[in-house]
């Protein structure tokens, strides 16, 4: 089943009240790095506009952080892609993106930026099925060696560059799921 043919799937801006089971989520989401509960209860209080939650059934589906770095207007940052277990395969993570880049106060953005560790296929692939979507290339860019991570056994954290596009011109072409 494709997620938009879910019953009852709604992906919105979270609130604070989301921010317990977007950390219950991450934590379900390995290898996304799991920050504090502290942190999420900020995304969803500060950086709502930039993030995402699909929920059914009062159950958290899936999770987008991202924002705007200060000195890059038409950039957003995708800071983590998290789906749940049960939802992967259904292109839930694309539908969220896609309606990320739909929000009205983004139009102006030119460029999406993540960084996915080489060994990240499931994520290099939902950044390569967006490009496809935007019409966009995709660069690839040294940005986080593993080394700055003072010896946690991190992956190497490159930089994904995807653009320029127009994210208002694009979906207005094409037939994406909200």
């Amino acid at each position: 089943m494709a997620v938009q043919d879910k019953p009852g799937l709604s992906l919105r801006t979270p609130d604070r009240r989301d921010g317990a089971q977007i950390h219950r989520l991450i934590e379900q989401c390995p290898p996304l790095d799991l920050n504090s509960q502290y942190a999420y209860l900020l995304l969803c209080e500060h950086f709502s506009p930039t993030c995402v939650l699909a929920q059914a059934d009062h159950q958290v589906l899936g999770f987008i952080s991202a924002y705007m770095p200060p000195a890059q207007a038409d950039v957003l940052f995708i800071w983590q892609v998290a789906v749940h277990p049960q939802a992967r395969g259904r292109g839930l993570g694309l539908s969220m993106l896609q309606t990320l880049l739909r929000r009205p106060h983004l139009s102006h953005i030119q460029f999406i930026e993540t960084t996915v560790s080489p060994q990240n296929q499931a994520s290099r692939g939902l950044f390569a099925a967006l490009a496809t979507a935007l019409q966009a290339s995709i660069q690839e860019l040294p940005l986080f060696d593993r080394h700055l991570f003072a010896g946690h056994g991190h992956d190497d954290e490159p930089l994904l560059r995807i653009g320029p596009f127009q994210a208002s011109r694009v979906w207005a072409r094409t037939d994406c799921a909200a």
